[in-house]
């Protein structure tokens, strides 16, 4: 049975006059469709990856545009605020329009498509829409980004587009921007990011790109550990509602801020009248020695325990980010002038050696089938519920995080399928 439209408007209508006091919902299963846009999250698997690097500059990623600075590691910008700051608005400007030009072209949408993924993330920084006063952010990336569209629709993938970046960084990291800073939620940047958010959803949250765009995220790992979880909260609640003013439909994405499984569950994001709601998990063992000492039975034990954790969940979600990494050796993946845990140049134990880490020549035939298994068993995990996006579609030199050459030394599965190893999370 088909809802007509003023039926749907109907149940639209109810859902949004809610009151605080009300019961959660209990949406049909018709009215529940009603609210997926163009995406099934409990019966389709999304099987995507990040366009990391294009619109928000990350070292690890394109350290061909750092390198550029000179040999000197002090003396290289650490982000895209200081690589801009130091080049001035006119260079900066010219070196970009060229990367944004050039990093991504029709070619990879095609590529991206002709291995069977279906879906793409689109990182971009708030500085696109809107710039602080003294910001050295140049812009120009949603031209850019209007064409990616252009290119998912022709070859029929989907996209989240995420807000990576906040006034005053959410997590100080080089990936938001602004590197060793924490200061997103200072009132006045919160402000800003609220009238970033109104430009952002207003133009991509609109009925022409019903069909492609199948979420959009409000904020890429705001860091929990260092800011107030309930001025969070709020932030997210008020995202939501900013949202629902321009769609009454479109799949609001929110990173779990690094909070445990099921941090979600019960929390004001599942009654009241919210709903096309998407959680999206960050997943790596990498980022500390303890993980990185890990045997390779271990990592695939934690990595099955997420996929785990992620059926019982109340809300709708995936695994927004993850890799095939199990050492933190690509250069710059801890940040400019930094090392790496693995090989000891970051304090703690060593290892083993980063040498031949991201070159596919050294790599034994054991080694790749350890990888595999890393992989298999991470897709296994994650397509339990609603599926995966790897970190990244490609790098410059950062092997572990590329998918394009993993792909092709089929290291990652292909076709994605397949399995060397068997289902290591039955």
């Amino acid at each position: 049975m088909k809802l007509s439209l003023t039926s749907l408007v109907s149940v639209l209508t109810a859902v949004l006059q809610l009151t605080e006091a009300a019961p959660v919902p209990q949406l049909s299963e018709h009215s529940t469709q009603l609210y997926k846009r163009g995406w099934d999250y409990e019966a389709e698997t999304i099987k995507g990856v990040n366009l990391g690097g294009w619109f928000v500059l990350e070292p690890f990623i394109t350290p061909s545009l750092f390198e550029a600075f000179g040999f000197d590691e002090s003396q290289i910008p650490v982000d895209e605020y200081h690589y801009t700051q130091r080049l001035g608005k006119e260079l900066a400007q010219s070196r970009l329009e060229q990367h944004w030009a050039s990093w991504y072209s029709e070619d990879d949408f095609a590529s991206i498509a002709g291995t069977g993924l279906n879906m793409v993330r689109i990182p971009i920084g708030y500085w696109a829409f809107r710039l602080l006063d003294n910001d050295p952010y140049v812009q120009g990336q949603t031209k850019y980004l209007d064409q990616a569209l252009e290119w998912c629709r022709k070859y029929n993938l989907k996209v989240w587009i995420d807000i990576h970046g906040a006034p005053g960084s959410q997590n100080g990291f080089d990936n938001s921007g602004l590197r060793d800073h924490y200061d997103f939620q200072k009132d006045s940047n919160i402000a800003v990011l609220y009238e970033v958010l109104g430009d952002f959803f207003g133009k991509y949250a609109q009925p022409q790109y019903d069909d492609v765009i199948i979420g959009l995220e409000v904020l890429n790992e705001p860091l929990g550990s260092v800011l107030d979880m309930a001025k969070l909260n709020d932030f997210w609640a008020k995202g939501y509602e900013i949202l629902r003013e321009t769609s009454l439909s479109q799949n609001y994405v929110i990173h779990d801020a690094f909070t445990a499984a099921h941090y979600f569950d019960d929390k004001f994001l599942n009654n009241q009248g919210f709903y096309s709601v998407v959680v999206d998990h960050h997943h790596y063992q990498v980022f500390s020695t303890g993980e990185l000492q890990r045997s390779i039975d271990e990592h695939v034990s934690v990595a099955c325990e997420w996929g785990s954790e992620a059926v019982s969940e109340y809300h709708w979600n995936l695994c927004g980010e993850w890799s095939a990494a199990l050492t933190d050796c690509a250069k710059w993946l801890n940040g400019v002038g930094k090392g790496a845990r693995y090989d000891g140049t970051i304090a703690g134990a060593y290892i083993g050696s980063c040498e031949g880490s991201q070159d596919i020549t050294t790599w034994s035939e054991d080694k790749k089938d350890t990888y595999r298994r890393y992989i298999e068993a991470q897709l296994d995990a994650f397509e339990k519920r609603g599926g995966w996006i790897f970190w990244a579609w490609k790098t410059e030199t950062a092997l572990e995080w590329d998918f394009q050459k993993l792909f092709y030394h089929s290291i990652f599965p292909v076709p994605l399928t397949s399995r060397k190893f068997g289902n290591q999370c039955s």
